[in-house]
């Protein structure tokens, strides 16, 4: 234990956010799509952890302290006293901790090769495009973008929303989940975000949510899992 103390205390981030638990996997996260991501799997694995608030409404995760971890600054990010090779490791970008919170559980990625890599797709798709682009839907149909009187912004980003959430109906079609019967980081990396933007963003009418049938079983499916249901309030909003 004490060697843990004292690893964790070489970065900045554990001064600011001291561990009670230092033994523990530390996340630095708020409650958003992303940030829920990690949590989510975190619950979903079991592996213990520590949760911190860093309230991204009060600009904490452009502290110092923060942006030493991960220069960035965006949550979610985890240090992990328990890294490969039995190093601390500190690790930033939602995706990147799911693949690696998967490796080191073994659950959540297939074990074959070419499904692994298949998984691996949809949630770089997740990264790549969901995020992204109902996250633009959100700031111009409910922040600061709403005031525009240009709707043009808007109208191409509900555009694109539509397109993704009718692939993503596509791909679910006959399949329980992204990879098919097995629930996994694609699903787990997905379903925050599909929650916000009919949820939160308000969106729904707009991106024609209620034409969908596969989508909106496969987030109620996610939604009815316990470990979904703890890690999208973690860590709470302080």
């Amino acid at each position: 234990m004490s060697a843990l103390v004292s690893d964790l205390s070489a970065f900045p981030i554990a001064s600011r956010w001291p561990a009670q638990h230092p033994d523990r996997l530390q996340l630095y996260s708020f409650p958003t799509p992303n940030g829920v991501k990690v949590s989510i799997m975190l619950e979903e694995t079991g592996l213990p952890y520590e949760a911190h608030t860093v309230n991204i409404l009060k600009d904490e995760s452009w502290t110092a302290e923060f942006l030493a971890l991960n220069p960035n600054g965006k949550i979610p990010a985890i240090l992990d006293p328990d890294g490969p090779g039995g190093t601390p490791l500190a690790l930033f970008e939602s995706g990147a901790i799911l693949l690696y919170l998967a490796e080191k559980t073994g659950k959540f990625l297939p074990a074959d090769p070419a499904a692994r890599y298949e998984t691996i797709q949809w949630v770089m798709w997740q990264m790549a495009a969901i995020g992204p682009m109902f996250g633009q839907v959100g700031f111009f149909h409910k922040f600061a973008g709403a005031a525009y009187e240009d709707k043009r912004p808007r109208d191409r980003y509900v555009a694109e929303a539509k397109r993704l959430l009718a692939l993503l109906e596509r791909r679910l079609e006959g399949r329980d989940w992204i990879m098919g019967a097995d629930y996994t980081i694609a699903d787990i990396a997905t379903l925050g975000w599909v929650r916000n933007l009919v949820g939160f963003y308000g969106a729904g009418e707009l991106v024609d949510y209620a034409a969908l049938t596969h989508v909106p079983a496969w987030l109620a499916r996610g939604l009815d899992r316990p470990a979904v249901q703890r890690g999208l309030e973690i860590p709470p909003r302080g």
